[in-house]
């Protein structure tokens, strides 16, 4: 009975996407009625509610907000950040550099509304970006700030809803359910708006900088539109929502259409999300797979599943740095070794901040020539001491012809796990000795 009871009320209520609706001449068994249903009416009257509210928080232009914290002259004007991390301030009154002046092979980090406007973005060397907007001023990053706004951020948005999923320095998943139908509202995405606005207003209270918060039933759909009414933007979105909102936007705009599917989606003559809903499941899967077709069929849909997932444990921890110049492991060899402690060191610090140690030992390389080596060394017993992983990867290091210029040079920690009462705390890591790059064992 009441399996014919819950079909007769999801046809009545429709793919509405949880919009509130009040389905009259209807039982509603307390088995079937979930928070939403209506105190003191009758056993006839049932309020569907959805099942869920997920929030997607982004930060906007995040490191060069920081950046016009530091430089509020610079507000309004282009301006990105890139090319080499912070080094001394410059001297009172000296003037930013610009684009024009930049000479190297850097990327932007992240770019300001007003360089956007001008076509520059993140990814793009620093060269091309001077080419489109050479006034633009080009600021050093500064990582460790970035790092101290995140959590200032996070912490704010946990103390009014603390189911939260970390996603990165400057985003987070949030799954609203519980705030938005503690007490049930008559319009729960009315009230879904107002909890948007309380966790942006929290997050400028917490650190001076505005974000962008797309509200829907899942993640996959949160992640789209949070991004639809940048910057400082509050977008809510219903599944009704989905074939005006939605649809007409371009498929890569679906996060996991990277650029090589998009291509291939266009070569079929796919390209917004709306064409991609239409085009049959069996010709999905015939060109992607079984798994990927399907999955791109669901996500045009606005069809996703997945929990906001509050806590995960790191698979790995590495560091690693991209040279403004190329080094030549030579004649740079005393400036790679310091590097080359340094991103031990720094592995050994966030392994003692996440409080775990690590069995496997990664070297990576990168050379002017682009190709890139790997390398592991899997020890005896699982470490967090800063002078025992300079040993390991320099013993993988050894493994490796150093008959080029590098690029890149990072190290990472994997097979990780809690330290045991038998293994040393990583105490003092900065007090690691410097040998030249091949003086390692």
């Amino acid at each position: 009975m009441y399996l014919g009871v819950l079909v007769s009320i999801v046809r009545a209520v429709g793919l509405n996407g949880g919009n509130a609706s009040t389905v009259a001449n209807a039982p509603c068994p307390v088995k079937y009625a979930r928070r939403g249903a209506i105190p003191g009416q009758t056993p006839y009257t049932c309020r569907i509610m959805p099942s869920r509210f997920i929030a997607h928080l982004d930060m906007d232009a995040f490191y060069a907000s920081v950046e016009l914290l530091r430089y509020p002259q610079l507000r309004g004007q282009p301006a990105v950040v890139g090319g080499r991390r912070r080094g001394p301030e410059p001297a009172s009154g000296a003037p930013f550099p610009t684009l024009r002046t930049y000479t190297g092979r850097g990327v932007i980090t992240t770019a300001t509304y007003e360089a956007r406007a001008l076509g520059v973005h993140s990814g793009m060397g620093l060269m091309k970006a001077a080419k489109l907007a050479p006034d633009a001023w080009l600021l050093p990053a500064d990582f460790d700030q970035y790092r101290r706004y995140s959590r200032l951020f996070k912490e704010a948005v946990r103390a009014l809803a603390p189911r939260v999923e970390d996603r990165g320095i400057d985003e987070i998943y949030i799954d609203l359910s519980d705030e938005v139908l503690a007490d049930p509202p008559a319009n729960p995405w009315t009230r879904a708006r107002e909890i948007a606005l309380q966790l942006q207003s929290a997050v400028r209270d917490a650190t001076g900088l505005s974000c962008s918060i797309g509200v829907t039933p899942n993640k996959l759909l949160s992640k789209i539109a949070s991004d639809l009414e940048k910057p400082g933007g509050i977008t809510v979105l219903r599944a009704d929502d989905i074939p005006a909102r939605i649809w007409p936007l371009a498929a890569r705009k679906i996060n996991g259409i990277g650029p090589k599917a998009s291509a291939r989606l266009e070569a079929l003559g796919i390209h917004t999300i709306g064409e991609l809903a239409q085009a049959p499941p069996a010709f999905l899967i015939e060109h992607f797979g079984k798994n990927t077709g399907a999955w791109m069929h669901d996500a045009a849909h606005g069809r996703d599943e997945r929990v906001v997932v509050t806590y995960s444990e790191p698979k790995s921890i590495s560091r690693e740095t991209t040279f403004e110049d190329d080094l030549h492991p030579v004649r740079d060899r005393e400036k790679l070794s310091q590097i080359f402690t340094n991103l031990c060191v720094r592995v050994a610090e966030d392994l003692l901040r996440k409080g775990v140690v690590g069995k496997t030992i990664g070297l990576k390389l990168r050379f002017d020539n682009f190709k890139t080596v790997t390398r592991d060394r899997t020890l005896d017993a699982p470490t967090g001491d800063a002078v025992v992983i300079r040993r390991a990867a320099g013993e993988c290091l050894k493994r490796v012809p150093l008959d080029r210029r590098i690029r890149l040079l990072g190290v990472r920690v994997g097979a990780l796990s809690k330290p045991g009462a038998a293994v040393p705390p990583p105490a003092a890591v900065r007090e690691v000795s410097v040998p030249t790059l091949f003086e390692l064992t």
